[in-house]
């Protein structure tokens, strides 16, 4: 089966005025569909401008970023929204829901963009992803009215809506309780048992040993790479 992700010696940095800033350094990784990946290392180290080049929020300066097929360099912005609406789930660590839209609403958000289903179908895929994380009864209520962990939940459900071969999360677990945490993390493994490759950056090493893989980055380059425990 092809890999999902395939990144080739891909180096990024950022320039402050005259000063050329390297966060990545030569990285090399290939990830095959299903795999759930813990990236960890300390703050500063590139694990969010490495999340930043897999959903296409920003290009290399130089090396091959393929997901899913497509190498993300050679399309434009455009495309690059198109194709990240279809194909990367994205879960942030403070929710990112609209405050103003009911948790239904948010759910229904990214499928009304990408308009692949009609109406009635939408409507049936949002209440489904409802009872897959466990918030039948908070469709209507306002994100300010339910609790982090089911505000973050209803974030992974949408990150769910146009049912993406890739979820990529950001700290998902760091503005949660333990408990929570821990609940979040299985519904992340859950999702990992019905086929889909998750990426997710964490603080948490406990968690970051209970995923598939764990990545340490390191000065920006992959200081270590482990496989863990296998699916299924």
């Amino acid at each position: 089966m092809p890999n999902i992700i395939e990144l080739s010696h891909v180096y990024k940095a950022y320039q402050l005025g005259p000063i050329s800033n390297p966060v990545l350094h030569d990285i090399s990784l290939s990830v095959t569909p299903g795999e759930f990946v813990a990236i960890v290392g300390p703050s500063g180290n590139g694990k969010s401008t490495l999340l930043n080049l897999l959903t296409g929020i920003d290009r290399p300066c130089q090396g091959d970023v393929q997901i899913n097929g497509s190498h993300l360099q050679r399309l434009s912005e455009e495309q690059l929204s198109a194709w990240r609406g279809k194909n990367v789930g994205i879960v942030f660590q403070f929710f990112q829901l609209l405050p103003s839209l009911n948790i239904l609403q948010n759910i229904l958000l990214p499928m009304d963009f990408a308009a692949t289903l009609n109406k009635r179908q939408r409507l049936e895929r949002a209440r489904y992803l409802l009872n897959l994380v466990g918030l039948d009864d908070q469709a209507q209520q306002l994100p300010g009215q339910v609790s982090g962990g089911q505000q973050q939940r209803a974030a992974i459900a949408r990150a769910l809506a146009n049912d993406p071969a890739l979820i990529v999360a950001d700290e998902p677990t760091g503005n949660l309780d333990g408990t929570t945490a821990d609940a979040v993390f299985e519904l992340f493994a859950n999702l990992q048992r019905q086929g889909k490759t998750l990426i997710m950056v964490t603080h948490n090493e406990s968690l970051a040993q209970a995923a598939s893989r764990r990545i340490a980055l390191f000065a920006g380059r992959i200081h270590e790479d482990q496989y863990l425990n296998r699916a299924g």
